[in-house]
């Protein structure tokens, strides 16, 4: 059992790597623009694969929809690039997700930076009336 999940492991690092050079060298899709794929999440029988990426200028949901959809759309093609690639038996299908860890932890930084500046002009507005 264990085996079988390093294996699924070894093949979704595998597909991250290649799959990013793939992307920037061979989509040619002009809505697709700068692409970082953040994971991989490969099926235990190995028949699929979510592929998460972020899109370098596209913070919303709605400016990467599109992008994401060209992605989805050159799947077959980039699935047929890997499986030149390598010896597998089977290749996963691929299908490509936002990946909302990124902007998530962006909002949380921005909150957690708005919090505590707040706080600072608090402790400061107490300090200045104190010393009157």
């Amino acid at each position: 059992m264990g085996r079988e999940f390093s294996r699924t492991q070894r093949v979704a690092d595998y597909l991250r790597r290649d799959l990013a050079l793939l992307i920037q060298q061979e989509v040619r899709d002009p809505r697709v623009g700068m692409v970082t794929v953040t994971d991989v999440e490969v099926s235990r029988d190995l028949a699929h694969a979510k592929v998460f990426v972020t899109i370098v200028g596209k913070e919303t949901a709605e400016q990467a929809a599109e992008a994401i959809e060209a992605l989805n759309h050159a799947a077959g093609f980039l699935r047929s690039l890997v499986a030149k690639g390598t010896q597998w038996r089977t290749t996963p299908k691929l299908r490509f997700y936002r990946d909302e860890s990124v902007y998530r932890g962006a909002s949380l930084s921005a909150l957690i930076d708005r919090a505590v500046e707040e706080d600072r002009r608090h402790h400061h507005d107490d300090d200045a009336t104190g010393d009157k």
